[in-house]
């Protein structure tokens, strides 16, 4: 149990139909569904996006990697597979946590979206976080606290340097600068819909997925940091993908991220060869 240093963790959420329809539409008659539908075309004549507001929403899906000390990847799950259930992905996202001796939360843009959505959810279901909520620590020892990278380790703070400037491609981007899949079939505006099909699995596959990015993303950063070389790094993406190879019978997401990746690798050479015949002709 100790052994579990980082949880590194991506969500995906649905409107709450009956919260939106009792809280912005109390005088029509509408259902959940409609009454979601009706404020996302609210939202996109306001504002041009169609993004819920975190407030108004419910997690159907949380994916977590299981990191060790050494960075060494051990596992991903998601939470209360196969049925998924909003509260009870929030009472096991917390209890885990707790579970493994309160390890640093490893998120990319998870102060601003993921971790309120979790809290929020744990104030509506009355779940007792006392030691996340620990208001009455010393200011740097507070859990929210948003320099304690301790508690909690934004990569997108991290390295916009607490938003001096913005991380114009996002976790997609970073993912792609290090010739990993990134963005690749469904994306987030999609989650919504698939949910309404009853497509869970795929939202699952799409939630391991950016966490396996995000991943990536923080064993670059740990470079940076000087804590990890280059080889070091290296080393430990082998051991991801063979992990990843061992489950990929289990898992469709595994096959397509490693295809995914491979194409990747195979545009890098392709590039860098390119490149290589150009400078020697001059």
């Amino acid at each position: 149990m100790s052994d579990i240093r980082y949880l590194i963790f991506d969500i995906e959420t649905v409107g709450d139909g009956d919260l939106i329809r009792r809280v912005r539409f109390p005088d029509e008659q509408l259902t959940p569904r409609e009454a979601v539908q009706k404020y996302r075309r609210t939202l996109l004549e306001e504002t041009g996006r169609d993004v819920l507001p975190l407030t108004f929403v419910l997690p159907v899906s949380v994916a977590v990697a299981k990191v060790a000390e050494d960075f060494r990847l051990i596992d991903i799950l998601v939470l209360d597979s196969p049925e998924f259930r909003p509260q009870e992905i929030v009472r096991r996202f917390w209890q885990g946590w707790n579970h493994y001796e309160r390890p640093t939360f490893v998120t990319f843009n998870g102060r601003g979206y993921d971790l309120p959505v979790m809290e929020v959810c744990a104030f509506r279901f009355g779940i007792s976080l006392p030691a996340w909520f620990n208001v009455d620590s010393r200011s740097f020892e507070q859990c929210r606290n948003r320099y304690n990278q301790d508690a909690h380790l934004d990569l997108q703070d991290l390295l916009s340097n607490f938003g001096a400037f913005r991380m114009s491609g996002g976790l997609n981007m970073l993912a792609n600068l290090l010739h990993k899949p990134g963005k690749s079939g469904i994306d987030g505006s999609q989650v919504q819909e698939l949910y309404d099909q009853g497509r869970a699995d795929l939202i699952n596959d799409y939630c391991r997925c950016d966490v396996l990015d995000t991943y990536f993303v923080f064993l670059r950063t740990q470079v940076l940091l000087g804590r990890l070389t280059l080889q070091d790094e290296q080393a430990l993406v082998d051991n991801a993908r063979e992990l990843l190879v061992s489950h990929a019978a289990e898992h469709p997401a595994y096959q397509h991220y490693l295809q995914t990746w491979d194409q990747r690798i195979a545009q890098s050479v392709d590039v860098m060869t390119a490149i290589g015949r150009q400078v020697a002709r001059g």
